[in-house]
């Protein structure tokens, strides 16, 4: 009787044994599974395409934690190494942000360190408000003079503090080269990442470096090595390489995109947000999930139609959008734009950028015939 219940017993616990083996994975993927809370969104570009503004629709949003080239910090501690090499640095910081975790800065910066050693941390509302700041409220519209001025004294700890109270965070970033290298982000389970691509007209885009050089002389030399950033072609090298990495994101995002992509890359060209300003933020708010406001609609017309000319880097001011978006038509020689066209022909074709094939063309063709091209 007793030798009965002893196997009785042990029938029972090998039961419950195997229970425990094989039921608590399946528990555990399908947390795994489940969608991550919150939303984050990478704004993909390149020096002067228009990023910076179009991080500020993001920025402004009451929702979203928002921080402009976080990656500024690991280019300039580890400046002697190539893009190609810093991409994983990079790429490792950006996920440690989406997440909150913001000790990954522990590396680039000192132990001292204080909220307004973040680069260009002004230009985030979510740094500006509470509780990072108390001196404005979460739904402002925030300019970044005035929290510049007012804003600065709280502690480095205040970013992750904040950053954990919203439902988005985005991330303007112009870093990355390859699309590829943000597969393991994209792949993440802990992440729920949308790409926003943003491209520009190549010769707009030159025209602009042209006016901030000094701004972009160690980010030139990382991109194509100080060698290839001097003489007359030293320009046009950048142009080439950062033309070769649109077209190279643009395929793998879109005319090859793996399964987990779908969905999740948007791309978007400046010159069709600064053409229709409400409509093409729209349609990136649709694609973050998040709404648009009457308040932020008022506040993405009246930064579009302005009358400043936006020549300063990083400058976020109120502007005639449109205006400021073909100035490259009235003061780049065509001789300069036929060298731009030839070095980035692949970026423009694809990208539906049409080529001028005279001074009098560039002058006198309209933006119809310019732009009309959807992306191939």
């Amino acid at each position: 009787m007793v030798k009965s219940r002893r196997v009785q017993v042990l029938l029972i616990l090998a039961v419950l044994s195997f229970l425990l083996i094989h039921f608590q994975p399946c528990s555990n993927n399908a947390h795994m599974e489940e969608k991550p809370s919150s939303v984050h969104i990478l704004i993909l570009s390149s020096w002067r395409s228009g990023s910076s503004f179009t991080g500020q629709i993001f920025s402004q949003h009451p929702s979203v934690f928002y921080l402009m080239e976080p990656a500024w910090h690991v280019w300039v501690k580890m400046y002697q190494n190539s893009a190609k090499v810093l991409h994983m640095a990079v790429r490792d910081l950006v996920r440690s942000v989406f997440l909150c975790d913001m000790s990954v800065f522990d590396a680039y910066m000192s132990s001292q360190k204080k909220k307004s050693d973040l680069f260009q941390w002004e230009t985030s509302r979510a740094l500006c408000s509470p509780p990072a700041c108390d001196s404005f409220s979460r739904s402002d519209i925030i300019t970044a003079g005035n929290c510049k001025t007012i804003c600065g004294k709280y502690p480095f700890s205040k970013v992750e503090e904040a950053c954990k109270t919203y439902s988005h965070v985005a991330i303007k970033e112009v870093r990355f080269f390859d699309l590829k290298v943000l597969y393991p982000l994209l792949t993440d389970p802990s992440l729920n990442l949308k790409i926003i691509h943003l491209v520009r007209d190549p010769r707009a885009v030159f025209r602009s470096r042209e006016n901030t050089m000094a701004d972009l002389k160690r980010d030139s030399n990382i991109v194509v090595g100080s060698q290839k950033t001097k003489g007359e072609m030293g320009p046009y090298n950048t142009m080439q390489v950062i033309c070769k990495s649109h077209v190279e994101i643009y395929k793998a995002g879109s005319q090859a995109a793996p399964s987990f992509l779908k969905d999740r890359y948007l791309l978007v060209r400046y010159e069709d947000i600064v053409r229709d300003p409400l409509a093409r933020a729209a349609q990136m708010y649709r694609f973050a999930e998040l709404p648009f406001t009457s308040e932020l609609q008022k506040w993405v017309h009246n930064i579009t139609h302005g009358k400043g000319h936006g020549a300063q880097a990083f400058d976020i001011g109120s502007r005639d959008a449109l205006r400021v978006s073909q100035a490259w038509r009235k003061t780049l020689p065509f001789q300069k734009i036929e060298k731009v066209q030839n070095v980035c022909k692949d970026a423009m074709d694809l990208l539906g950028y049409r080529l001028v094939q005279s001074e009098e063309e560039q002058k006198n063709m309209s933006l119809d015939l310019l732009f009309a091209q959807n992306p191939s």
